[in-house]
């Protein structure tokens, strides 16, 4: 599979596409076919190792990322499954915002964090509900305290 991969820290020119293996879910993930991902500001943050303290205190690594590749942001396909999933199976519509992984052809996601895609958002606009939208609302409702 291709992916953009992290060298190291820095601009969008520390990513380089490359040829890797296809993942293998674990027993409780799912291999998702992704065919659209976002970009986000914790994309951003990781790519530039910023802010540098959550390098020493955060998972981001301290020299070197830790999470290689971007792409916290995911709309696809269901491939495969792990033998301890039991809601979606291969063909499923999905959407996710894994930790990592977005910015490749294939991501493992565990199960409990996949919700399926609706049938009415396209693949890019199921890719930007789990950080857009949720940001969005938290500021809507909680913020800007407009109710129903």
């Amino acid at each position: 599979m291709k992916a953009f991969v992290l060298r190291g820290y820095g601009s969008p020119d520390v990513m380089e596409l490359k040829e890797l293996g296809k993942p293998e879910p674990g027993d409780d993930e799912v291999l998702v076919r992704v065919r659209a991902t976002s970009v986000q500001p914790y994309d951003w943050h990781l790519m530039r190792g910023e802010p540098r303290l959550y390098r020493v205190v955060g998972d981001l690594g301290l020299r070197r990322p830790a999470i290689t590749i971007l792409g916290a942001d995911v709309a696809g396909e269901v491939v495969a499954v792990g033998k301890d999933v039991t809601e979606f199976v291969p063909g499923d519509e999905v959407y996710a915002m894994p930790k990592q992984g977005g910015f490749a052809e294939y991501v493992c996601v565990p199960e409990r964090e996949l919700a399926p895609k609706p049938g009415n958002l396209s693949y890019e606009e199921a890719a930007a509900v789990p950080m857009a939208a949720g940001t969005a609302l938290l500021a809507v409702r909680d913020h800007g305290r407009v109710g129903p």
